[in-house]
C-alpha cells in the first residue's frame, strides 16, 4: 500500500490533518476535485488584492490553542469585522448596537433603546411559531422589518413566516456603541491571504487536483490504509438514502477603476428589492490602497446537485436524513468523515481546525 492516508479535500480540515500526519511520519495523498487547493478559503490574487473567491472569510476564535496553531502558518493583521446594513439607502451598523438604535430612532441612551425594543417585543404574545414571530419577540418590529426580514428571505428563498423559529434562537443586541461583529478574543485576516496557510500546511505532501475522490477511486481499491473524507456524506454513499439539501450561492465579481467603492469590506443589503444579500469589497480586509478595487455580489439561490453546496438546510427532515447517513458512516471501518460537507454542518474556520486537531489526537497520538 502506497499511502497511510488518502485525504479527500484540501480545505482546512483535510490540510490540517495531512500536515499533522506528515509530521508524524505518515505518507499522505491529498486529492481535490477543484483545480486549486484550499477549499472555500481559496483566494485569487489580482492587482495586489486577495479576492475571497467563495465568499468572505474572516478568521475569529476564542480558542487560544487554535489561534496559536494557525499563526504558525501566517501572521494575521488586526482587521475587525464591522459590517454595515443598507436598507434602501439607509445605513445601519451591525451587529445591533447603540449606533444602530441611535440612527434608527434618534435616541442616545441604552435605557431609551431598551424601552423601545421591549415595547415592540410585546407584539408577540404567544410562543413564536415561525422565524418572523421569533425575531420580533427578540428585537422588536423596526429592527426585524428593516434589518432582518428582507435579508433572511433572500438567504433562504422562503418567507420568514414559512421558516422555523429555531433558525434564530437568539439575536445579539448590544446596548453599547460597539461595531465589532464578533465577540471572540482573536480576529484578523492572514497577511498575504489564506492560500499561504494551505500551501505551508501541504508542503512536501502529494497533491492531485481535478480529481474527485468519488469518481477517481474505486472504494475497494486499497491505495491507502485509511481515508479522510471531507466531501458530501450523501455523495460518498451514492445518495442511497436520498439527497441532503443545501442553499447555494452565486458570486459576481467585477473590477472597478476606482480606489474605494463602498468604504467597508462587507455591506449587507437588507431590503427585498435587490436580489443579492451583500457586496464584499475585498481590499478592505487588508487595508489596501491600490488604485483599483474588486467587488463581489452574493446571490443566494436554490441548490442543485452538482453545484457547490454552501449552507446545510438544518430543518428536521434533513437532520433526520443526516443521522441515517451518519449511522452508515460509523460502520465504515477505515474512513473518517470530517468538515462542513462530511458532517453536514455549518462550521466556522476555527471550529474546523479544532475538529481536525481532535481527530489527529484520537487517530495519531
Amino acid at each position: 500500500m502506497k499511502y497511510d492516508y488518502l485525504i479527500a479535500g484540501s480545505g482546512l480540515f483535510g490540510s490540517v490533518f495531512a500536515h499533522e500526519a506528515k509530521k508524524q511520519g505518515k505518507k499522505c495523498l491529498v486529492v481535490d476535485r477543484r483545480n486549486h487547493i484550499g477549499g472555500n478559503i481559496y483566494c485569487e490574487h489580482k492587482d495586489g488584492i486577495n479576492i475571497h473567491k467563495y465568499g468572505a472569510h474572516i478568521f475569529h476564535t476564542s480558542n487560544k490553542k487554535v489561534w496559536d496553531y494557525v499563526n504558525q502558518f501566517a501572521e494575521f493583521n488586526n482587521y475587525i469585522n464591522s459590517p454595515v446594513a443598507n436598507y434602501n439607502g439607509e445605513i445601519y451598523n451591525l451587529p445591533f448596537n447603540m449606533n444602530t438604535f441611535s440612527k434608527m430612532w434618534g435616541i442616545s441612551t441604552p435605557q431609551q433603546a431598551e424601552a423601545i425594543i421591549n415595547e415592540q417585543k410585546q407584539a408577540i404574545t404567544n410562543q413564536p411559531k415561525n422565524l418572523e414571530e421569533q425575531a420580533i419577540s427578540l428585537v422588536g418590529t423596526d429592527i426585524y422589518t428593516k434589518l432582518i426580514k428582507g435579508y433572511t428571505e433572500k438567504q433562504w428563498g422562503r418567507k420568514c413566516t414559512e421558516l422555523p423559529a429555531f433558525i434564530i434562537k437568539r439575536l445579539p443586541v448590544r446596548y453599547t456603541y460597539d461595531n465589532n461583529y464578533f465577540n471572540d478574543r482573536y480576529q484578523g485576516i492572514p497577511i498575504g491571504g489564506y492560500n499561504k496557510i494551505i500551501e505551508k500546511m501541504l508542503e512536501g505532501i502529494d497533491v492531485e487536483l481535478n480529481c474527485d475522490y468519488n469518481i477517481c477511486f474505486d472504494k475497494d481499491q486499497k491505495i491507502a490504509e485509511k481515508v479522510i473524507y471531507t466531501g458530501a456524506i450523501d455523495e460518498y454513499f451514492n445518495y442511497q438514502l436520498g439527497h441532503l439539501e443545501y442553499r447555494g450561492l452565486k458570486f459576481e465579481t467585477e473590477r472597478l477603476e476606482q480606489e474605494n467603492y463602498q468604504g467597508v469590506a462587507v455591506m449587507n443589503f437588507t431590503d427585498s428589492k435587490r436580489p443579492y444579500t451583500r457586496i464584499i469589497e475585498h481590499k478592505h480586509f487588508e487595508f489596501g490602497k491600490q488604485p483599483v478595487t474588486y467587488i463581489t455580489k452574493e446571490y443566494p439561490q436554490d441548490w442543485k446537485l452538482g453545484e457547490e453546496a454552501y449552507y446545510p438546510v438544518n430543518d428536521d427532515k434533513n437532520q433526520e436524513l443526516y443521522v441515517k447517513y451518519k449511522e452508515l458512516a460509523d460502520k465504515e471501518k477505515n474512513v473518517i468523515f470530517g468538515g462542513r460537507l462530511g458532517e453536514y454542518k455549518y462550521y466556522d474556520m476555527d471550529k474546523v481546525i479544532e475538529s481536525a486537531l481532535n481527530i489527529v489526537e484520537s487517530e495519531l497520538d
